[in-house]
């Protein structure tokens, strides 16, 4: 891996950057209930179309590299970094939405940017986070979970999607025809749900009920609240109506996220009754350069799926994992209008499917 390339995660840190931006534009450019539409309009037109003037990039590191890159402090830190940047960005965002004076489309703007931005530096710089054995690592992830309210995520992800993916005992792993507006409520509810199941069945092989105290959901849920409850001291109902909706809205862009990277891909039931073991052939890559940078490399979720302790700096991609059309923020928008997404991806399915009864 080249010097730029691990100097460029840290671009990564513009996704929330987006968010003063937009401030800064409402001061004296626009309107402000305009403005607060800046982010979504930076990171679902602007990065698309800068992601394919950029291009693709499929260079794996050397696997006699691999080993140095995965001990390295640098990318460790950078996922760390997240938590500060974090929390202060979502608490500077609440403080901006109080005090702005935003119309209902302003306000609308305003969430759901804050959402976004929340799904991209909490919830998926948590997802790396909570795939690692170090306890600080862990901690670091089940916080920044914990800040939009998804701290299920932990441990469903883990014990859940991660067992499951690809069949439909997964929430997460949306069936061809599925429109992503049918999957989203219901992935939520579900991965919900299923978190506290499988803490309970942790719980219960110690021979300790649910509501022990060692059930670190309930730990989760005391962090979650108390964040609601000091934003509600600072900044009223209004400050604790925005934290609400701001975690609703990242986790679920989290959930259109998943859609996206599994939607229609099936694994294998053998004569037993087990499913195939998961491979890079049951999760969908995209290897845009840009937004992989932008992402910590979760678009080579082809490969995290059949190596889930990967670390992301040597995530690889593969040729032969169905291939998307374009980085994630492009597949995003192209979800939300199922018609278009359903012309543009099942043929890609049906390519890829015949691929592999001949293969």
């Amino acid at each position: 891996m080249s010097r730029l390339k691990a100097f460029g995660f840290l671009l990564v840190f513009l996704i929330p950057a987006t968010l003063p931006a937009a401030a800064w534009l409402a001061a004296g450019t626009l309107p402000p209930d305009l403005a607060a539409w800046f982010p979504l309009f930076a990171l679902f037109v602007l990065l698309p179309l800068a992601d394919y003037a950029l291009g693709h990039d499929s260079a794996n590191v050397p696997p006699e590299q691999e080993r140095a890159f995965a001990r390295s402090r640098w990318f460790r830190g950078l996922t760390v970094l997240a938590l500060p940047v974090h929390l202060a960005v979502l608490a500077w965002s609440g403080w901006w939405f109080v005090q702005a004076d935003l119309g209902g489309a302003g306000m609308a703007g305003w969430l759901l940017s804050q959402g976004v931005v929340g799904g991209v530096l909490a919830i998926n710089t948590a997802h790396e986070l909570i795939h690692k054995d170090d306890r600080f690592e862990q901690a670091v992830g089940g916080l920044l979970l914990a800040s939009v309210g998804y701290h299920g995520f932990k441990v469903e992800h883990v014990r859940g999607h991660h067992v499951h993916v690809s069949t439909p005992e997964d929430a997460s792993s949306a069936r061809y025809g599925q429109s992503v507006w049918h999957f989203l409520p219901r992935a939520l509810l579900r991965n919900t749900v299923n978190a506290w199941k499988l803490e309970a069945q942790r719980l219960a092989r110690l021979g300790l009920p649910a509501w022990h105290w060692r059930n670190e959901l309930l730990g989760w849920t005391a962090v979650w609240l108390a964040m609601a409850a000091a934003m509600t001291a600072w900044l009223g109902a209004t400050g604790l109506l925005f934290f609400l909706l701001q975690g609703l809205f990242a986790a679920g862009s989290l959930e259109v996220i998943n859609y996206i990277e599994h939607y229609g891909l099936e694994r294998r039931k053998l004569p037993d009754g087990r499913y195939e073991r998961t491979t890079h052939l049951h999760s969908w890559n995209s290897d845009y350069r840009l937004s992989n940078l932008m992402l910590f490399q979760l678009q080579r979720h082809s490969d995290h799926h059949a190596y889930p302790k990967r670390p992301y700096a040597i995530l690889r991609h593969h040729p032969d994992s169905p291939q998307l059309p374009g980085g994630y923020a492009a597949m995003f928008v192209l979800a939300l209008l199922p018609p278009l997404w359903f012309r543009v991806i099942h043929p890609r399915i049906e390519a890829f499917r015949a691929a592999r009864a001949t293969g």
